[in-house]
């Protein structure tokens, strides 16, 4: 039988790896990602290992609200100069310095726009001199206030050199300084994992980064000859108390590696995750495939049990040969995913700013990964083929190759069921009552509903296969290609499935994101009454801000009737996290975001004040006059009165604060601007004077309404398309089941061919017959995904309605794209099959067996 196996293998090598191919590219994208977020690991940890290399502890004061990686920036809380000479006098201290170290320093270019960063932090320091890291290239430390050192790479990003006068934007609106020097790092670096940092004079770093005299976000201790590290700390510890923090430059480290591979796991789920759809449409490819091969081999094999071969035996054969495609697929795809790891992660490097990466290393997860998803994804697929084969009896060795078509019965019960499942799945995640699992039952009830619908695809196939066949029913290649395409439902089925999974993810991925922006659109356009909007596009953890005197001037101008800035934040608000806002002009609340009062008065409030929102009233049981205690990122607890409560709306933050809260903000000053005009005042005589007043505060602009919706909404059109690359990898593995498909179909049809041939169907004509098969399958496939990816999308932006997502949008457009791509893909697929197909030797296609 081993032998039989292996000529079985040779003699269908090209076959097998035509449907190998698609296990390639799923083990592709999971060896890919174990190689990216390792080597990106690694970078990492040298990188911080190089950074706190001449920390021996360090001290740092606790957050007073700790925000997640995805939250936004995490404010420093300053340690008190105070506490630096306590750590000074601990026994065992060498030295002791004051740091000031905070992410939010951006240079002004020549370009006149602020260096942008997309990951690395923009870090505003004080200079403490040179050292065996740090080293300074160009020119001397800064002296005056007014002048800075930066890094070599901040100085190539922006254009700039020693001597030039720059702005910088800090905690303060725009400031000028000298470039006095320039420092870059040992070993020749311009900068460390790609940092932008600006070094003032230790006064004014402490002014500018922290807003108090006299702070420093950290102290940096070395030990004493003799002094460990750890006994160190606990001695410093004791002596400053359990408000700091004290950590070995070890500990730093490692977390701070720990934070960095906590937020590159996102990209490692991404990526498994389309690896996951790969692999799920290469099961439809595998599980076609082998059926194919079963039915052509129904002779041979039932010659082998008629000479003795038993039913596990051939199962044994056949899955044998699974695991030999699974094993060829799973170094492919493993050795492809080396490369593509590798190429990410310089992507990844180059995007980030110079990130000097590690050595690129192939981690044992991703060859566990690579062979056992190859190996159980193969087998898994040749299971159902093989289980079949073992059922053919000796007798079939004396009938016709073909095999008959089997009832469906079965197959439609399942699909029946598994979709039932599915869909119990969707509305329990969907509605928000699976608990601590609603991505994964939402996930699970995707995957379910997939299956569902694909079991329920040969039952449908027939007619709907028949009616798109009318189509191309005119000619006589038209009609048996037709006949062809509709002969075998259950391959037909299976052929679409795989087409069908990839055009239904990105249908619904288009329905939620088409929705939603129609929906954020419309709230905005229905709801917000200023003509003008200053904001500007987030790159990173930290949003654009702009000066707030910019808001005085512009309520100076003729025809301005309102200008209001809005502050946000992370607050602890009655023990709870939660996002605040303040408002310079609390009145805009109603006049521009069209908030109507529920109880209280909302027009106004004093220092010590609060709005609340109606459903976060409802939530914590609050009412005009309740006390509530309110922590904010840099600012002193202070317990506020509720004088007004607002009716709830998707414009609306859940609390509003008084302006002078905003000082205790992460961002002390606006992100965002709103200008309403007086009636008959023209935009267009307003918005170039706006523009002239944001002058010093290059990261943002000002748009009217429309152009702000758009600027909004259009993020989404990135992530959609992000998406629709990432999936176009399904729809080329369905594509590849398409060849496949037809490929085997016609080996298995030879004799049938040459009988078309002898009764005079040209070449032409049989090139036609197997490219409407092929397109009626493609056709049919993008149809049932189009179905399904709506449905799904549909379901998700109801269950969506609660968070503001109210339209439905279905994109026709991008629909009836789908469909003619689809035949445009059937007729590429078909090219092959239908040039093998028109080459046949007549009569040794009739004398075939």
């Amino acid at each position: 039988m081993f032998r039989a196996t292996l000529k079985s293998l040779l003699a269908r090598k090209v076959r097998l790896i035509l449907s190998g191919l698609a296990v390639v590219l799923g083990v592709m994208f999971v060896s890919g990602a174990f190689v990216l977020t390792d080597t990106l690991g690694r970078s990492f940890d040298a990188i911080f290992a190089d950074a706190y290399e001449g920390v021996d502890v360090n001290v740092a004061a606790k957050p007073k609200i700790d925000i997640g990686e995805t939250e936004g920036m995490q404010a420093t809380s300053p340690v008190p100069a105070a506490t630096l000479e306590k750590v000074r006098a601990v026994p065992g201290v060498a030295e002791a310095t004051g740091v000031v170290g905070v992410d939010g320093a951006r240079l002004i270019g020549s370009n006149g726009k602020a260096v942008a960063s997309f990951g690395p932090p923009q870090l505003g320091e004080n200079w403490t001199g040179e050292s065996d890291l740090v080293q300074l290239r160009e020119g001397r430390a800064p002296q005056a206030d007014d002048e800075i050192v930066i890094n070599k790479a901040l100085a190539v990003a922006g254009k700039v050199k020693v001597g030039d006068r720059v702005g910088v934007l800090t905690l303060a609106p725009k400031q000028e300084f000298t470039i006095v020097g320039l420092f870059g790092y040992s070993g020749g670096r311009d900068s460390i994992g790609g940092a932008n940092e600006i070094m003032f004079t230790t006064p004014v770093a402490q002014r500018l980064m922290l807003g108090a005299p006299d702070t420093y976000s950290n102290i940096s201790v070395t030990a004493a000859g003799g002094v460990s590290d750890e006994e160190l700390r606990d001695a410093v510890a004791a002596a400053v108390g359990a408000e700091f923090e004290v950590k070995t430059g070890t500990q730093l480290s490692e977390d701070a590696a720990a934070g960095m591979k906590e937020a590159l796991s996102f990209f490692n789920r991404i990526l498994l995750g389309f690896a996951a759809v790969a692999l799920l449409v290469g099961t439809f490819l595998i599980l076609n495939t082998f059926s194919i091969i079963v039915a052509q081999r129904t002779r041979e094999l039932a010659l082998m049990r008629a000479v003795g071969a038993s039913g596990r035996q051939i199962i044994g054969s056949v899955v044998l040969e699974a695991v030999a495609v699974g094993l060829v697929a799973s170094v492919l795809g493993l050795g492809a995913g080396i490369g593509i790891g590798a190429l990410l992660a310089y992507l990844f490097s180059t995007f980030a700013g110079g990130l000097t990466l590690a050595g690129v290393g192939v981690p044992l997860s991703a060859v566990i990964g690579a062979f056992a998803v190859g190996l159980v994804i193969t087998v898994v697929a040749a299971l159902l083929p093989a289980l079949r084969a073992s059922r053919i009896p000796p007798i079939a060795a004396m009938q016709d190759v073909a095999t008959p078509d089997r009832p469906l019965t079965k197959v439609t019960v399942a699909g029946a069921i598994v979709t039932a499942i599915g869909g119990a799945l969707l509305a329990l995640g969907l509605t928000g009552n699976a608990g601590g699992s609603t991505l994964v039952t939402i996930l699970g009830g995707v995957l379910f509903a997939f299956i569902g619908v694909a079991l329920l695809t040969p039952l449908i196939s027939r007619p709907v296969v028949s009616l798109l066949g009318a189509i191309f029913a005119w000619s006589v290649p038209g009609k048996l290609g037709r006949l062809n395409s509709g002969r075998n439902p259950r391959r037909t089925a299976i052929t679409a499935a795989a087409l069908m999974v990839g055009i239904a993810l990105v249908t619904g991925v288009t329905v939620i994101l088409d929705s939603a922006k129609s929906s954020i659109g419309g709230l905005a356009q229905d709801n917000l009454k200023a003509e003008l909007v200053i904001a500007g596009a987030q790159s990173g953890p930290r949003p654009p801000s702009f000066d707030p005197a910019v808001l005085e001037k512009a309520a100076a101008i003729p025809g301005v009737r309102l200008a209001d800035g809005e502050y946000g934040d992370l607050a602890m608000v009655g023990g709870e996290r939660t996002w605040v806002a303040a408002s310079s002009d609390v009145a805009a609340l109603r006049q521009i975001f069209g908030a109507e009062p529920t109880a209280g008065n909302i027009d106004r409030l004093a220092p010590d004040e609060m709005l609340v929102s109606s459903d976060t009233a409802k939530a914590r049981g609050l009412s005009v006059g309740s006390k509530v205690p309110v922590q904010t990122s840099r600012g002193e607890a202070q317990t506020y009165t509720v004088t007004g409560i607002y009716a709830s709306s998707q414009l609306t933050n859940p609390v509003v604060l008084p302006a002078e809260a905003a000082r205790g903000f992460t961002i002390p000053q606006p992100i965002q601007g709103f200008i309403q005009l007086a009636p008959g005042t023209r935009v267009a005589d307003v918005q170039p004077q706006i523009e002239a007043l944001l002058a010093d505060s290059p990261e943002v602009s000002v748009a009217d309404r429309e152009a702000f919706i758009e600027q909004q909404t259009g993020q989404l059109d990135g992530l959609l398309t992000m998406i629709q690359i990432l999936l176009a990898l399904a729809i080329v593995i369905a594509v590849l089941g398409i060849i496949n498909t037809l490929a085997l179909s016609v080996l298995e049809r030879t004799r049938e061919l040459g009988l078309l041939r002898a009764i005079g169907l040209r070449r032409a004509q049989t090139m036609r017959m197997i490219t409407v098969e092929a397109v009626v399958i493609s056709v049919f496939g993008a149809l049932l995904g189009v179905v399904v990816g709506a449905g799904l999308g549909a379901a998700v932006v109801e269950a969506l309605r609660d968070e503001g997502i109210t339209d439905l949008v279905l994109p026709w457009t991008q629909m009836g794209v789908f469909l003619g791509l689809a035949a445009i893909v059937g007729v590429v697929a078909a090219a092959l099959p239908a040039v093998r197909a028109a080459r046949i030797n007549v009569l040794g296609a009739i004398a075939h067996d």
